[in-house]
């Protein structure tokens, strides 16, 4: 399979280069597999579960993914603010493709 994406295109054009573009960096897949764990998070608690990260870090990587269509961010109009974040419809089907690779390093682990 992956022959075929050498041969027939540029790596930058392919399928695996687009998904890889949307889930690359060191903490969208761990947002992305916290948010199907827990379904609904606010930014707080996604701090806690990835420990070393910044806010700064942890916005810049919500906002690419919401820009992506992956995950969906829900405002509350309340006083103090409210924000959760899902995933949605489009970040759900990837799930399975990130459930695999869990799969793939609990099977191939050294």
């Amino acid at each position: 399979m992956i022959d075929r994406y050498i041969k027939d295109a540029n790596f930058e054009d392919t399928g695996f280069s687009y998904t890889l573009s949307l889930i690359s960096g060191k903490h969208k897949m761990v947002i992305l597999y916290c948010l199907m764990e827990f379904e609904k998070v606010r930014f707080n608690e996604l701090k806690r579960y990835l420990k070393n990260i910044s806010d700064k870090t942890l916005s810049v990587n919500l906002k690419e993914l919401e820009a992506d269509r992956l995950i969906i961010r829900t405002e509350y109009p309340q006083i103090p603010p409210k924000v959760e974040y899902s995933l949605s419809e489009r970040g759900k089907s990837l799930m399975a493709v990130l459930d695999q690779l869990c799969i793939w390093g609990e099977n191939n682990r050294i």
